[in-house]
């Protein structure tokens, strides 16, 4: 019940943290600079959210059910983990406005998958959800564009009546990454035009 909770409360969250951010700044006055809080600036949540649909015969796979989980059963195969719907997204929280700790900024980033769906064999629109894979980390602004980042990605974890073995098709819960913690290097660089 708390995973579907916290499906349901992701979009609305990211809806009202991207209203946050685009609140208008008030104007300098004595053109004096802008000093920023110590705790919790102006634009101290980044973020997007995104919500996919995969057509038949291209249904997203998280490599928890084998490709041919069809000859297991047919249609009434146990083992129908591959996605139709897909709702991801990440948020990065930096807490700090001033400082060297104002570098400092912790990320998550969840995939929610849905769908009851067996390649060559059955293809339906259903909700049902499948699970979630997440991972978070956190990072620091090393400069000209640069961060050094700490992530870690967790097993997929199985929701509702799909939190079982499923049969001979069942693959396990590593999902398509399995589990991981990487130490990374990312390098931004352009401006968006909106």
């Amino acid at each position: 019940m708390k995973t579907l909770a916290w499906i349901l409360a992701f979009p609305l969250l990211m809806t009202v943290l991207g209203r946050a951010q685009g609140a208008p700044v008030p104007p300098v006055q004595n053109d004096q600079p802008h000093e920023e809080k110590m705790f919790f600036p102006r634009d101290w949540f980044w973020g997007w959210a995104q919500v996919d649909l995969a057509p038949p015969h291209n249904e997203i796979d998280p490599n928890i059910c084998a490709g041919n989980a069809g000859q297991y059963g047919g249609v009434n195969a146990p083992c129908s983990m591959f996605a139709r719907y897909m709702i991801s997204g990440i948020l990065e929280v930096r807490p700090f406005g001033r400082g060297e700790l104002r570098r400092v900024m912790i990320f998550g980033a969840p995939a929610f998958l849905f769908g009851k769906t067996i390649p060559q064999t059955l293809y339906t629109w259903s909700p049902d959800a499948i699970g979630i894979e997440h991972s978070w980390g956190g990072g620091i602004y090393i400069g000209k564009g640069f961060e050094f980042r700490i992530t870690q990605h967790f097993l997929f974890d199985r929701l509702g009546a799909r939190d079982t073995n499923l049969g001979p098709a069942d693959l396990g819960n590593n999902g398509p990454w399995g589990r991981y913690m990487t130490l990374g290097v990312r390098k931004t660089f352009g401006t968006r035009r909106w």
